[in-house]
């Protein structure tokens, strides 16, 4: 019997959860593939370690990119190896929800459908993840009360006032976490003259980049490629200097939440004294980005039990109880 799934189809991971069964993967969206052949060799977590490490015609690629399909036929190929990891085939089709950014385009939403239908889907229903966050997060969203979401993923940060099961005003930017890689890729190029790879860049950014001051800061030795000499070499860099380095980056991600509360309705506007606003995906885990927050709104901040999974456990929740919350997906035509 076909199992009914919910899939968060991140630019960072993808996550797939079955009906009665809960979350059954969770990986990078990463896929690599020979570019002489277009053969696949690897997906996920065996395609995110080969970054960086592979000869030139294996390349590893990210089929979505700021939250945008970058590549329709990768994108369609990585769908199918996720649901056929879960057990899909041809004599299992299930009903599948997929949850995407609120700011892709029409012909994006349409791509996204096709490409599930075409890896083994029966039939194929999006959800914004701003909504399907506040689902999972445990936000009374179906009640007359202002429930705020910031989700901050791998390539957008959208910003959802969530009430009576509808969105009342959203922004999104195009701007995640990889933006945040990229800036310290860049300023320690253009610093020490050293380049570093993305997973150096995405591990300096976990133990010590941060978004305010905060306490017990460390310095870092990192290593890389000095450009002038082509050989190894040691820099130590300070939590400031990361804190400048994707300043520009988190600055636009706190605009882009104040923009969205300049729009809220006066009465729901009151409501976030009481019920603060709610961070989720991972990069809402970046270290003192609830404290910026709530000096930039004057609004309280907590991040969620689970940012990581709250999109795909909201996503769940619906394919649960598909019937009374199947008024929630987006219309893929408009």
């Amino acid at each position: 019997m076909a199992r009914d799934l919910a899939i968060d189809l991140g630019t960072a991971n993808t996550l797939v959860f079955a009906r009665g069964e809960g979350i059954v993967l969770n990986e990078p969206s990463v896929i690599a593939l020979n570019s002489r052949t277009q053969q696949v060799l690897a997906m996920g977590r065996d395609a995110w370690e080969m970054i960086g490490r592979t000869p030139s015609y294996i390349v590893a690629v990210r089929p979505l990119r700021k939250g945008a399909i970058t590549d329709f036929e990768v994108t369609q190929e990585m769908i199918r190896l996720l649901l056929k990891r879960v057990g899909v085939n041809r004599f299992n089709r299930p009903r599948v929800v997929i949850c995407v950014p609120s700011a892709i385009t029409a012909v994006e939403r349409r791509a996204v459908i096709e490409a599930t239908k075409r890896a083994g889907a029966a039939a194929a229903h999006l959800l914004e993840q701003p909504m399907a966050a506040a689902i999972g997060a445990g936000l009374p969203i179906n009640e007359p009360i202002a429930n705020m979401v910031v989700d901050i993923g791998g390539g957008t940060s959208e910003t959802a006032l969530v009430s009576l099961g509808g969105i009342v005003a959203l922004q999104a930017v195009r701007v995640g976490s990889f933006d945040l890689d990229a800036s310290i890729v860049t300023y320690i190029r253009r610093e020490y003259g050293i380049a570093i790879g993305e997973q150096t860049a995405e591990e300096i950014k976990i133990a010590i980049g941060s978004a305010a001051e905060t306490e017990g800061e460390f310095c870092a030795e990192v290593r890389g490629r000095e450009l002038m000499s082509g050989l190894p070499r040691t820099v130590v860099l300070t939590p400031d200097e990361v804190r400048g380095a994707i300043s520009e980056q988190v600055e636009t991600m706190v605009e882009s939440v104040v923009t969205c509360l300049g729009e809220a309705p006066p009465e729901l506007a009151q409501d976030l004294l009481a019920q603060g606003i709610h961070l989720v995906g991972g990069g809402a885990m970046l270290r003192g980005l609830d404290l910026r927050l709530a000096n930039a709104t004057g609004v309280p901040v907590q991040l969620v039990r689970q940012p990581l999974e709250s999109v795909v456990l909201g996503a769940g929740r619906v394919i649960e109880n598909y019937e009374q919350l199947k008024v929630m997906f987006m219309d893929a035509r408009s």
